[in-house]
């Protein structure tokens, strides 16, 4: 288990907000959003889940964070941050608790990283982070604790409580009664906390996110698929549209079932129905019943059955008054025009018999809000005589690609230059979804143009997909516009093919959107979309999007290298042995879009892992039915 998954973050929010107009620091307004919302960035791929301690405001915070828990003190009268501390690891669900404070919007990328290493060479309780500052008084630098940024086992809870009854209250104090680990950490500025609006004005210079140190050069795809699943919300749209138009969209409301199904009891076979109480018993050997009637489905039998009697029946028919068995008529010992001879133990009371509700009661739930409605899904609908449903309006998604070397198939390609393909692929992956699509064509290595092509998507959209233009070269601008527009997540991860790929949120006026840009050679581009923006958009959409990985055994040798998550085209198929087996599709260059074209799969390498062995089993994620 990666050790961000032990761990729940806590951001402190508690105060009185005197010192800033009485206004909560975390709300603050900072680069076009807030203090809180670019600290949420910081630290959410770092942890497993986090809430919010705050005394004020909850309401406000709750919308900001995406409905993430805001805690209150239990303690009264605005006891400090060991008062958040005290509600946070009463609430924490994980092993260990993060701290850090609302108004540090630079924390470092890796904090839970090397808190977490720390607390687990030292066994200790609470490690904490250490900057060493130089100060205008001292001639050498002096080591600065910094308590709020801290990582500490929820098992520490009954001592603080009992140094909190006691009616100490200072942080510092209390952490001299445990087993400490303290971490040096380089950047001093990274640990810089706003106290002032005056300091506040002076961080607000473009924030583009620091650069990854020794100890986490990019993040790791499960840390970013798990920021992109924390800051993402549905949206609050539906419409109700006929049946037949319902495929393929996400449920807005739960389909409550308005009847029993099946409405009534019924028969499961064709064959006889009868009292169980007439069925032989082990001395009689067979016992032969009169045949006084015949029930078909949609017409019922009115007869009711006396002892001794039985009732032809056909599947689906309802079971005639006296009847609680039904026997198949192919196991019975003999057959007449009007009797049917069945033998001892052949079947048992209450056989064959369907219960009225006994598929679905009326009133429960049919069908749940977010599901994918899919063929059979309509069927289930129809089946309870509702001819309309409520589902999530379409998303808008707008999407172009960056390139002054990009050409529109159909155009004269000149030197240099190179037909657009992502567009034609991202188009096709965004169709399979159901979304509303906003052709926006090429955009050129322009800054202005660039700008200018966001600030109109935003305008438009509910979701921005760009490809190129996200890595560290000199033209490579989306990243860097993203953050002077809105708010960059992230942009760099520990993956092949993709590394470069941005997330962030960006605004224009009262409009906002959300923008993946994936990175610009073809086979990273439906990577990247698959394992990112597909998830988002879902998600957006209020419907669920698992990836079903199953595992098959490598046909031949697989060369990777630790340190990053490796996704191969691969071709997946049944050995001689009956279990699935797979073989790469040759050369996996990121620029060899014929890859994906013959592979049906994708096998997926984890961070971790190393080379693999002819005969190991991998971790394989199939397309059909998703790109």
């Amino acid at each position: 288990m990666s050790f961000h998954n032990q761990i729940t973050g806590l951001i402190l929010a508690g105060g009185r907000g005197s010192r800033m107009g009485s206004v909560d620091k975390g709300l603050q307004p900072f680069r076009t959003s807030t203090l809180i919302e670019h600290v949420i960035a910081r630290l959410a791929p770092q942890v497993a889940s986090y809430a919010i301690n705050a005394n004020r405001n909850l309401t406000r915070y709750q919308e900001l964070a995406g409905n993430v828990p805001v805690l209150p003190d239990y303690l009264d009268g605005y006891a400090g941050p060991l008062a958040g501390l005290q509600i946070g690891l009463q609430f924490c669900p994980t092993e260990l608790l993060l701290t850090v404070p609302c108004d540090s919007p630079l924390l470092p990328a890796d904090l839970a990283q090397r808190l977490h290493a720390a607390l687990s060479e030292q066994h200790a309780d609470v490690a904490l982070a250490v900057t060493m500052q130089t100060r205008p008084d001292a001639a050498t630098p002096q080591r600065q604790l910094h308590p709020v940024f801290a990582l500490l086992k929820t098992s520490v809870l009954p001592q603080l409580e009992a140094y909190l009854a006691s009616g100490e209250r200072r942080m510092e104090s209390w952490f001299k009664s445990l087993r400490v680990a303290e971490v040096l950490f380089e950047d001093d500025a990274a640990f810089s906390n706003v106290n002032t609006l005056e300091e506040l004005q002076a961080l607000e210079q473009p924030l583009v996110p620091a650069p990854p140190s020794q100890h986490d050069a990019a993040l790791h795809v499960e840390q970013a698929q798990h920021l992109i699943a924390q800051q993402i919300t549905p949206l609050d749209a539906s419409l109700t549209v006929p049946l037949c138009s319902a495929l393929d969209r996400v449920l807005a409301q739960d389909v409550i079932s308005p009847i029993n199904v099946p409405a009534y009891d019924n028969s499961a076979m064709d064959g006889y129905a009868m009292r169980g109480a007439d069925l032989p018993t082990p001395e009689q050997a067979q016992a032969t019943l009169k045949v006084i009637g015949i029930a078909y489905a949609g017409r019922p039998c009115a007869l009711e059955v006396q002892a001794g009697d039985c009732i032809r029946i056909m599947t689906g028919a309802a079971m005639p008054a006296g009847c609680d068995s039904v026997l198949p008529q192919e196991l019975a010992a003999a057959i007449s025009e009007n009797s049917v001879t069945i033998a001892h133990g052949v079947i048992q009371n209450g056989a064959n018999r369907r219960f009225a509700g006994e598929d679905l009661k009326q009133g429960s739930v049919a069908l749940a809000k977010g599901k994918l409605l899919r063929p059979a899904d309509l069927g289930l609908i129809a089946s309870l005589g509702l001819a309309e449903v409520s589902v999530q309006r379409k998303l808008r998604v707008a999407f172009f690609s960056t390139g002054d070397e990009l050409r529109a198939p159909g155009q004269p390609l000149g030197q240099g230059c190179i037909y657009d393909s992502n567009r034609y692929t991202v188009f096709g992956m965004l169709t399979r979804l159901g979304c509303e699509v906003i052709d926006m064509g090429i955009v050129r290595d322009d800054p202005q143009a660039l700008d200018a092509a966001l600030r109109s998507a935003c305008q438009q959209a509910d979701a921005i997909i760009t490809s190129g233009g996200v890595s560290e070269g000199a033209a490579d601008y989306t990243r860097d516009i993203l953050a002077s527009l809105g708010q960059l997540s992230f942009w760099k991860l520990a993956m092949r093919p993709g590394r470069p790929l941005a997330f962030g949120q960006i605004r224009d006026g009262a409009h906002s959107a959300w923008l993946i840009g994936l990175p610009g050679n073809p086979v990273a581009v439906a990577v990247s979309f698959y394992l990112f923006a597909r998830p988002a958009l879902l998600a957006m959409m209020g419907a669920q999007a698992p990836q079903a990985t199953l595992q098959a055994r490598a046909q031949t040798a697989i060369r990777k290298r630790p340190g990053r998550t490796e996704y191969q085209r691969g071709i997946i198929s049944r050995g001689t042995d009956g279990r699935p087996e797979v073989r790469l599709t040759g050369a996996q260059g990121s620029g060899i879009l014929r890859s994906m074209t013959e592979a049906n799969c994708i096998v997926v390498l984890g961070h971790e892992q190393g080379n693999v062995a002819a005969g190991d089993m991998v971790d394989v994620l199939p397309f059909e039915g998703l790109i």
